[in-house]
């Protein structure tokens, strides 16, 4: 696994210590991994940047689980937790939001990303659960993320990987795209070979498989 750039899914600080010490090229904190993972306590980024210095480390920016078709408030909050990123001095966050029609949510997109810039911004895996990869791919370019973590809209990456190595044809460079959801050291050649992505997204950093 060593040439692949791998992002580490990380649920506590103790995951993100592990996965700094086996290599991982980047971090995603999260908390509540069992219903999609939320957005992560200031507790935990804050001991994540003093143990781990100089580790590139994203924060999902999710205030609960379940769909990703979000209130007024729920923004609200969202919006908070992002100014709460940068003043802590993080890489990136990792945002998605989707309209009731399965397109991506453009307006509250747009105010996500014009309050974490310049931080780094990854489209996560609420595009699984969009209603045309294509033309959801294209409003995630013109957004202007630089990443999208996707699975191919099946269930891991593996089963996803043709889809995924469609996107990473029709993104043309223009957007990386991450796999991500079960890869794992038996199966990232197959994804890698087949996709062409340029980054992984795991949790077997942390020894799990």
């Amino acid at each position: 696994m060593g040439r692949y750039f791998r992002e580490a899914c990380c649920p506590s600080a103790e995951a993100a210590g592990i996965a700094a010490k086996n290599g991982a090229s980047r971090v995603e904190l999260c908390e509540s991994l069992e219903i999609g993972g939320v957005t992560p306590s200031q507790k935990m980024m804050e001991q994540v940047l003093k143990e781990n210095p100089g580790l590139c480390v994203n924060v999902l920016v999710r205030p609960r689980g379940g769909d990703f078709i979000f209130s007024e408030d729920e923004i609200q909050t969202m919006l908070k937790d992002i100014r709460l990123c940068k003043s802590l001095g993080v890489n990136g966050v990792v945002i998605g939001a989707l309209r009731p029609d399965g397109g991506v949510d453009m307006a509250c997109m747009r105010r996500l990303i014009e309050e974490a810039r310049p931080l780094s911004i990854t489209f996560h895996r609420a595009f699984d659960e969009c209603s045309d990869v294509r033309d959801c791919l294209e409003d995630v370019i013109a957004l202007g993320c630089d990443r999208l973590l996707t699975s191919g809209h099946e269930k891991n990456a593996l089963e996803g990987r043709f889809t995924i190595a469609e996107l990473v044809k029709q993104a043309a460079g223009r957007i990386i795209i991450m796999a991500g959801c079960g890869v794992r050291p038996s199966n990232i050649n197959i994804i890698a070979e087949s996709t062409k992505a340029e980054e992984y997204h795991s949790s077997t950093l942390l020894g799990w498989d």
